[in-house]
């Protein structure tokens, strides 16, 4: 089938194999190449087409954006057009990304303008959670691991999303990547338009306070990724799990299954109403995410204790020791085999005999003084 791109067409559907519209006449192929086959949404600046590219073999599915405001007022149209040609131009820059569509065509025809980008085949996150129910904890480390580094990717660019949310984010099929789509209200950071209050963009239920206001910034992204985890988380609105009385976030109370503690502290700091409170940067998020638990410290070196000498043991003395001992206590008192002198009277050579018992009793009681009771 072909579809009639002309908004005033009453009978917009054709057979495929026509060029012209068979109800309004006007041209179903744009720039004699790109074919759209059916809408597959509409807002209020355009409507979005699935198409098939006739210029290539395999013919390749793509996607159709035409520019069509409905809403009134020239500051409206203007603030359309603007938008319009910034996701082109953002596009045709962050389209190198893999996790990012391409942009494949950019123009005007029939004083509308088109822009055609890569078709991503796969349910957006809305759909996954209609269709599968609320992530688990293992999910959204996934989802964040796999869409962190794409934020990044643009945040590096100076552009910022505004408009993250579950519809915004693809599970392609092919690889079960997610991509990163709809870029028709990201802004670069540098422009001026980013100093003026008063422009709010996105989807009311994923905005941070501080881009309702028209002062987005890149935290901004992340405060609508944070919403987009508790919506898939509980399933329910992200309004619905917030208590305005008291301000504070109470989606933990609605999980369909229990998520850790530190998972929660991320979430919380990626919600904080507060800009200077959230997470400034992407590169903060991923060190929390993935921070691994620190190793745990070696045991403490015991130092050995200084060995102290053992002290000798006392050995008990042999005989054969003894007798030594006794010998060499003898030489004390014997020189050259005779007794010292002991201011002893010199004795007539006649009394040889005498002086020798003398020395022997004396010996006798010397070993026995010097022996004790081990005397043998």
């Amino acid at each position: 089938m072909s579809y009639c791109l002309n908004p005033r067409c009453s009978k917009p559907e054709n057979p495929h194999d026509v060029k012209f519209c068979q109800s309004c006449g006007s041209k179903l192929l744009l720039k004699e190449r790109y074919r759209a086959v059916k809408p597959i949404g509409q807002g209020g600046f355009g409507r979005t087409f699935l198409a098939v590219d006739e210029d290539k073999p395999s013919k390749p599915r793509c996607v159709i954006k035409q520019f069509y405001p409905q809403a009134q007022g020239t500051n409206t149209v203007q603030k359309a057009v603007e938008l319009f040609n910034q996701e082109a131009v953002q596009l045709d820059e962050l389209g190198k990304h893999p996790q990012i569509p391409e942009l494949l065509a950019y123009f005007t025809q029939d004083d509308r303008q088109y822009l055609v980008q890569e078709f991503i085949d796969g349910l957006n996150l809305a759909q996954e959670l209609a269709h599968k129910g609320a992530f688990n904890e293992t999910q959204i480390r996934q989802l964040l691991n796999d869409l962190l580094p794409v934020l990044q990717f643009c945040h590096a660019r100076q552009v910022i999303h505004r408009d993250i949310k579950p519809e915004n984010i693809i599970l392609r099929s092919s690889d079960r990547k997610l991509v990163l789509v709809d870029f028709g209200a990201s802004k670069s950071a540098t422009g001026t338009a980013l100093s003026h209050t008063g422009t709010s963009i996105g989807t009311p239920e994923y905005v941070a306070p501080e881009q309702i206001r028209g002062r987005a910034m890149f935290a901004s992204d992340i405060y609508s990724l944070g919403a987009t985890c508790i919506n898939l988380l509980t399933g329910r609105s992200p309004f619905d799990s917030y208590d305005t009385n008291h301000g504070t976030w109470i989606w933990q109370q609605y999980l369909a299954t229990p998520v850790s503690s530190d998972l929660q502290r991320i979430i919380n700091r990626m919600l904080e109403s507060i800009p200077a409170r959230r997470y400034q940067t992407v590169d903060e998020v991923l060190k929390d995410l993935n921070q691994k638990s620190p190793a745990q410290n070696p045991p403490a070196t015991t130092i050995p204790p200084t060995p102290q000498p053992t002290p000798p043991k006392a050995v008990a003395k042999t005989q054969s020791q003894i007798d030594l001992e006794l010998e060499e206590l003898k030489t004390q008192f014997l020189v050259g085999g005779q007794p010292k002198p002991q201011n002893i009277q010199p004795q007539p050579t006649t009394n040889n005999s005498a002086n020798k018992s003398e020395i022997d009793q004396e010996l006798e009681e010397l070993k026995a003084k010097y022996l004790g009771n081990n005397n043998p």
